[in-house]
């Protein structure tokens, strides 16, 4: 598999990143997808453990920016709650919103980490920049159209060799 398509770490949820990762690896700010990621894509609500995750790092002063192709209404109202920045349509994976989402966290690359649940997306955009990536399990069956679409090219190139330690090479 590429490189530019393995995550660094892969994880069922978010809660589920060890304790002392973002520490071991000196992260300094958290560039978060939402749909899928944090809230199901037809929600408007966050709930635990999504929700206690977020603002345990929000608490212990680790910027987190949410990044999503999402549209602005949606994105800001989850910003909002949050009390974190955002930028909405943004075009993942290309590398413009990347690059100012670490603008806006006043973070370098080897100091930020992309959170999501899309390969195509979130991991690809992130590696592009040579950032580190989390790819995190979908919280729903439920998806926009376009992303079922990536989701079984993504089944394609993974196939069902996935680990928490990350993607399998066979």
């Amino acid at each position: 598999m590429k490189k530019g398509l393995k995550p660094d770490l892969f994880v069922p949820r978010i809660s589920d990143i060890p304790p002392d990762y973002l520490e071991r690896h000196g992260i300094r700010g958290v560039i978060i997808d939402l749909d899928n990621t944090i809230a199901p894509w037809d929600s408007e609500h966050l709930t635990d453990p999504y929700d206690a995750w977020l603002r345990e790092k929000i608490q212990q002063k680790i910027p987190l920016i949410l990044v999503s192709n999402s549209g602005e209404p949606r994105v800001r109202g989850f910003a909002e709650k949050l009390g974190v920045p955002y930028i909405h349509s943004a075009s993942k994976p290309f590398r413009r919103a990347f690059l100012k989402a670490m603008e806006q966290l006043g973070t370098a690359r080897e100091e930020t980490v992309v959170i999501g649940d899309q390969i195509f997306t979130d991991v690809l955009g992130g590696n592009r920049l040579g950032l580190r990536t989390i790819l995190v399990e979908p919280m729903a069956p439920k998806e926009y159209a376009g992303t079922k679409v990536l989701r079984a090219l993504e089944r394609l190139i993974v196939g069902r060799k996935v680990t928490r330690e990350g993607f399998d090479r066979k």
